[in-house]
């Protein structure tokens, strides 16, 4: 083959994140010693750069004497909102044994002198089943996974960017990869491909994100894949650099918030909202534990918080600071007890009435300030800027029970997978990643798919490197406007496509985004072969944009109402006092028994409504159970 190499195995798993890891690690275990592990950076993604006060971890109930079971869990997770009960029931019923993984490969969860396991209830959390093991659990999993899939023997191609997953009658044949250093093309001959690429972080410019991560959904569609809740995202406030949750007690200690115009000039803009400062105070603490913006927490509750930050940030074009440094709304001493009940006896329990924001932060939480200050950002010292940034993709690829997506042999875990609906309980996350992994492994070390052809696959891979190379050269320009063309997309949809959805504004980024697709071969331009992933980049971001944009147009279309994380203006509906007219609407939990389809046909976008998969009502009599999984454990 003209300008790159084929190397042939089995399995090759896309992403060296926890759940890319995972995977890798379960099928070496479970007899598939044909893996290979590829990446465009081993030290970049989700998983190893992000966190958050205390970055939560959401499974089964392991201690304390809350009863929990397996069922519950499945009923609690679907009933989020458009979620799969299959889904559901995996994620319940292999927590546990996940989780335990987790702790003896070394991840430090805490348990107390007996060993349980005690947890702490989070958001949408009806029992405390979260645990945390500090402000960078995911880098505490991910590194664990790492070490365990060295010692495992996985072999790890570093520096390769997915670019096109190959197909033939059968479903996938292979993967084509560029290399980011050179340019040239690494084609792997193969039964199956595992996407572990996280949430499409690229799409947006404000986002809690790590800048090194950008997700690659664009992908997966091109393969034929659909994407399902793609419309569903959870929003949060952040800090944009460093790219961080502010999440739990850095709102617990009730800094002041500061807005800055162009010239300089500051606004108390939260006093100029509420009046009263210990309104606005208690609203603020109330953010720590109802952190992602929750449109049923607008007209009474504290998300009005983080529709002020955005008319601050996108309507008004205000740069916004948390300061740590002295008490808000120039109150030398706070009046703790003008705060609501349970912001005040959390502040006495936690001996923490009194002093600065940033005093109090030390004594709650003193990992929280050190995070920040190992970021190069002391907060003893200066402001911290935020806005309402995505956080995570609860929809995402539409996957079945073996987090398979439509396309046979293609699989998609982490983040990347759709199997979260309208909420979710914080920390579920790293739970489902953990699951899928399991899941994806379980059913590839059972499948009997086969290799493609040698012959016929040289023909289709040559094919394949012949037009990214055509592609290339388009590319090679001299000069770069990829930069430009990326931050203007992200920067349109964070204005259009996040927390806050006017259709006008949508339908006008999504053309926006269809033109730039159209002409993407004469606009786009890079200055060196070193380069080239990122003009692959900008694509993916395009490709995914289009999808999310059309998703969230057809929802406005089909229910044209606000319900969960994302606010739909409805002129004709309700408006807390004081905000703007954008910020009118109408809530309606509507269709949450139904899931939205997103997939391309004839490159359009195309869009399908089902109902949800149920819980499964299975006859579990214990002899059935055993000879199934004596015959083919139970996997067919």
């Amino acid at each position: 083959m003209e300008n790159g190499r084929i190397l042939t195995v089995d399995t090759v798993v896309v992403g060296s994140g926890a759940a890319g890891y995972s995977a890798a690690c379960r099928l070496q275990e479970m007899g598939k010693k044909s893996v290979a592990l590829v990446t465009e950076g081993v030290n970049i993604g989700t998983s190893r750069n992000t966190g958050s006060d205390k970055q939560t971890y959401y499974k089964l109930g392991l201690g304390g004497d809350a009863p929990d079971s397996v069922r519950q869990m499945a009923e609690n997770l679907f009933a989020c909102g458009a979620v799969d009960g299959d889904n559901a029931l995996c994620e319940a019923a292999l927590s546990a044994r996940c989780f335990l993984r987790l702790c003896e490969l070394g991840v430090p969860f805490p348990v107390n002198r007996f060993g349980e396991y005690i947890g702490y209830k989070t958001d949408h959390d009806p029992f405390a089943r979260a645990t945390s093991a500090g402000p960078l659990t995911s880098k505490f999993m991910t590194e664990a996974l790492q070490d365990h899939a060295d010692a495992c023997g996985v072999t790890v191609h570093d520096g390769l960017l997915a670019v096109e997953i190959l197909r033939d009658d059968h479903g996938v044949c292979g993967l084509v990869c560029l290399q980011r250093k050179s340019g040239d093309f690494v084609v792997f001959r193969c039964a199956h491909v595992v996407l572990a690429t996280g949430g499409p972080a690229g799409i947006y410019a404000d986002s809690v994100y790590p800048a090194c991560h950008n997700g690659s959904t664009g992908l997966a569609l091109a393969a034929g894949a659909a994407m399902q809740n793609a419309t569903e995202w959870q929003y949060g406030l952040a800090s944009v650099s460093p790219r961080w949750n502010v999440s739990g007690t850095y709102m617990q200690v009730l800094p002041r918030f500061v807005s800055v115009d162009e010239n300089g000039r500051e606004y108390d803009f939260l006093r100029e909202y509420f009046g009263d400062v210990y309104a606005a105070l208690s609203a603020v603490f109330l953010k720590g534990y109802q952190w992602p913006f929750d449109s049923r927490k607008v007209t009474d509750g504290s998300s009005v918080v983080d529709l002020l930050v955005y008319r601050e940030c996108v309507l008004r074009r205000r740069r916004v600071y948390l300061d740590y440094r002295t008490n808000p709304f120039d109150l030398g001493d706070i009046a703790y007890e003008k705060l609501i009940p349970e912001a005040y006896a959390y502040l006495k329990n936690a001996d923490a009435c009194g002093g600065t924001p940033i005093e109090r932060l030390e004594k709650m939480n003193a990992p929280a300030v050190a995070l920040y200050a190992g970021k190069g950002v002391d907060l003893h010292t200066e402001r911290l800027e935020i806005a309402l940034c995505a956080q995570h993709h609860n929809g995402g690829i539409a996957v079945d029970l073996w987090w398979q997506t439509r396309v046979k042999g293609l699989f998609a875990i982490g983040e990347c997978a759709g199997t979260h609906g309208v909420t979710r309980p914080g920390g579920s996350a790293l739970n489902a990643g953990q699951v899928g992994a399991l899941r994806a492994a379980q059913y590839i070390s059972a499948d009997d798919r086969k290799l493609s052809e040698e012959a016929a696959f040289s023909h289709l891979a040559g094919a394949a490197v012949k037009r990214h190379k055509a592609f290339c050269n388009t590319m090679l320009k001299g000069t770069d406007t990829v930069t430009e063309l990326t931050a203007a997309a992200r920067r349109r949809m964070s204005d259009a496509g996040a927390a806050i959805r006017e259709t006008a504004k949508m339908q006008a980024a999504r053309a926006e985004t269809l033109a730039l697709l159209q002409n993407f071969e004469n606009a786009v331009g890079v200055s060196s072969p070193d380069a080239l992933w990122r003009a692959y980049r900008l694509h993916d971001i395009l490709l995914t944009q289009n999808a999310v944009l059309f998703a969230m147009l057809d929802f406005a279309e089909t229910i044209g109402k606000t319900r969960g994380s994302a606010l739909y203006t409805d002129k004709g509906g309700t408006l807390r006092e004081g905000l703007d007219d954008i910020f009118r609407f109408t809530t309606d939990d509507a269709k949450a028994d139904t899931v939205q389809e997103i997939y391309f046909t004839d490159d359009r976008c195309a869009a399908n409504w089902r109902s949800v998969r149920p819980l499964p009502q299975s006859d579990d009599f214990f002899e059935n159970v055993w000879r199934g999984y004596r015959e083919n454990g139970n996997i067919y």
